[in-house]
């Protein structure tokens, strides 16, 4: 086991060195890694659907051999494909999307599907079809969501890099409760990763969480549309410049961080400003809060009321109210309520929230916040079990910070730039302007530099429990 440990601690591109020096064979990574997968996530769940057959070939690119891991929001052809959900428990991808064969190029290797939220609703990854997804730094607590499956396995040396999406923070959230990099890039950078279209999807941003910066640089450097704007290429070095950043803490529904949470933020602004940036605390946008959280969870309805609509259209019976989880039922309803103009006035408000927003932050390169209010929960806190009034007030309580970013499409990442001596990661939050991947990318390699966290390891992770 000594040997999957030195394996685990190394991130994608070193795998891929290995590699490509005759060091190690991409059998040898992807049997290791299967391995690994065998020995922690029955404690974790954090990998639904392990990828048993080892791959024909492996592709000559940058990752080649490395295995990783794809949450189960996307497909992946010959592996279950449930979205987290009842309805789709016997559901098997058929097709590559463009975005999958993208990566199949670069020589990332499958190893399998990581655990999602229902339709990556929530943030907490614990499904009425999978079960809950446990925080390799507390197993009491939720790996959140929806990305919980990837952080997990990232977090505990499973994988060096798992594909992970974001409509509202599901990067940055799990990335930031396992002491990880999640790095959500602007809207329409990649090349897209599903079939269908939704205001929910045009949110979405595909990415990976990551340990490295340089992992997730390269990852969407082979990932990115090339024909739309001016491609970002492979960043591999530390912004060289100062930087203006404005600042905030207080969240989209007007309340201020824990203590715990406050800590990690002062912390780092104190090294940003060490580092010689201009950090200026301001007003957040003005706008209204209720109405935008009431939008964000009305366009999330209506996609689902879109996927319910398709299988009533392919199959006898419709759909029931026992095939999905309440929370996600709840949507749903809410959603058909409001009737036609619902998802008008939604568009309309997150207008008028990212003009605010972009009024606010002109004139700055970067905006801070934390990336969650609160410490990372325990299990059972965004039960999909309870109800939608109460999931929606603590959602809006812990997470307040990283939708609006979707929504205006910014580029954002949560950067582990704190760690505590009794408590779960805690990350920083940094935003930019639509466009500016490159820059957060080079502020990150800086602060990485800065706060090397490498070697932090979760106490239920392969290097810490079988070195």
């Amino acid at each position: 086991m000594k040997e999957l440990a030195s394996l685990a601690r190394l991130d994608g591109m070193a795998q891929a060195e290995l590699c490509a020096r005759g060091e190690i064979s991409a059998d040898e990574l992807f049997d290791a890694c299967l391995a690994r997968i065998d020995a922690l996530n029955p404690l974790l769940r954090a990998v639904t659907t392990a990828a048993r057959e080892r791959p024909r070939q492996t592709n000559a690119g940058p990752f080649s051999g490395v295995p990783f891991l794809v949450k189960d929001a996307t497909p992946w052809p010959g592996l279950r494909w449930t979205m987290g959900s009842r309805l789709f428990a016997a559901n098997i991808a058929r097709q590559q999307t463009p975005y999958g064969k993208q990566l199949q190029e670069s020589g990332l290797v499958c190893a399998g599907k990581s655990a999602t939220s229902e339709f990556g609703l929530l943030f907490s990854t614990e499904t009425l079809l999978e079960g809950v997804t446990h925080n390799p730094w507390n197993l009491a607590c939720s790996a959140t969501g929806s990305s919980g499956g990837s952080a997990a396995a990232v977090a505990a040396g499973l994988v060096p890099l798992a594909h992970a999406n974001d409509g509202g923070g599901s990067i940055r959230v799990p990335a930031s409760a396992c002491g990880l990099f999640g790095f959500k890039p602007s809207r329409g950078r990649t090349v897209p990763a599903s079939f269908g279209r939704s205001d929910f999807g045009d949110m979405t941003s595909e990415h990976c969480i990551s340990r490295s910066v340089r992992d997730s640089a390269l990852f969407l450097s082979i990932t990115e549309d090339r024909s739309s704007g001016t491609p970002v290429g492979f960043v591999r070095e530390p912004i060289a410049r100062k930087l203006r950043i404005a600042t905030w803490t207080r969240t989209m529904m007007g309340e201020e961080p824990e203590p715990a949470v406050r800590r990690a933020y002062d912390e780092a602004v104190a090294l940003l400003t060490g580092l010689g940036h201009s950090v200026e605390p301001i007003a957040p946008p003005g706008f209204d809060r209720a109405a935008l959280s009431d939008a964000f969870f009305i366009v999330s309805g209506a996609a689902i009321a879109g996927i319910v609509e398709m299988i009533d259209q392919t199959r006898g019976v419709p759909v029931q109210s026992d095939e999905l989880e309440p929370f996600t039922w709840a949507l749903v309803e809410t959603f058909l309520a409001r009737g036609p103009d619902a998802l008008p006035q939604s568009r309309a408000v997150f207008a008028r929230a990212v003009h605010a927003y972009h009024e606010t932050t002109r004139g700055y390169d970067v905006v801070l916040t934390p990336t969650i209010a609160t410490e990372p929960w325990r299990i059972g806190h965004l039960s999909p079990i309870l109800g939608r009034e109460e999931l929606i007030r603590r959602t809006g309580r812990s997470v307040g910070y990283t939708s609006l970013h979707n929504i205006a499409g910014c580029p954002g990442m949560s950067v582990p730039l704190h760690f505590p001596e009794n408590g779960l990661p805690i990350g920083t939050h940094f935003a930019a302007a639509p466009g500016a991947d490159a820059l957060l990318l080079g502020l990150a390699y800086q602060l990485e530099q800065a706060r090397p966290w490498k070697d932090r390891w979760a106490p239920y992770s392969i290097p810490a429990l079988y070195e």
